[in-house]
């Protein structure tokens, strides 16, 4: 691929909806590849799109999106500075947990999202992702403390849903995301033109990394 032109976010989202690499893609509404500043400097990870974002095409647009929003909002972060993505590109039924084989075929479209965006932290949201990273550690023991991973360091949270279910897990996600404010130089969140994005490439880019 080093003699091609580069792959780019745009293009890749045009990928990601038309994935047919596994069962998900019978029963979704839309693929969620997600969204913001495709030069982020925070890159956010979730799990897996659920109703509201099955039928938006957009991450973490339900109740958990509006958790999410405050908490954000509590450490001076607006969406639109960060680029927010899933471990799961579509929505499993009935919001189940995300299975291996699935996390599988979407791992490329991330480690490519993450390779693109190239953030300087990411935040997991929930275990899921965040055992992408560190497959041997738990969250309940891991959450809040920053560790590094291939020069990007990693900030681990409960998931915003797990907040919606049960309150007392907010003051620990509002008290880990103030950390994000000593990992970043708010001075460089930007938010690119996306007029001036390169236009999306061809699919025949992507043959050769997704098969």
């Amino acid at each position: 691929m080093s003699n091609q032109e580069p792959i780019t976010i745009t293009a890749l989202e045009h990928t990601v909806s038309q994935c047919k690499k596994c069962s998900l893609s019978k029963s979704r509404s839309r693929t969620v590849p997600g969204e913001g500043n495709y030069d982020a400097q925070v890159m956010l990870i979730g799990e897996a799109p659920g109703f509201n974002e099955d039928k938006t095409g957009r991450p973490f647009a339900g109740r958990a999106g509006n958790l999410l929003n405050e908490l954000l909002d509590s450490v001076g972060i607006k969406r639109s500075q960060i680029y927010i993505t899933n471990m799961l590109k579509c929505r499993p039924p009935s919001n189940r947990d995300p299975q291996q084989t699935e996390i599988d075929s979407c791992e490329p479209y991330l480690a490519l999202q993450i390779s693109l965006i190239n953030p300087s932290v990411i935040i997991t949201l929930g275990r899921f992702s965040f055992s992408k990273f560190f497959p041997n550690i738990t969250l309940s023991k891991a959450r809040g403390i920053v560790r590094e991973w291939n020069g990007i360091k990693i900030l681990p949270v409960y998931h915003p849903a797990a907040a919606l279910y049960n309150p007392s897990l907010k003051p620990k996600l509002l008290q880990d995301f103030q950390k994000i404010t000593s990992l970043i130089n708010k001075n460089e969140l930007s938010v690119p033109d996306q007029s001036q994005m390169p236009p999306a490439t061809q699919l025949s880019l992507f043959d050769n990394h997704f098969e």
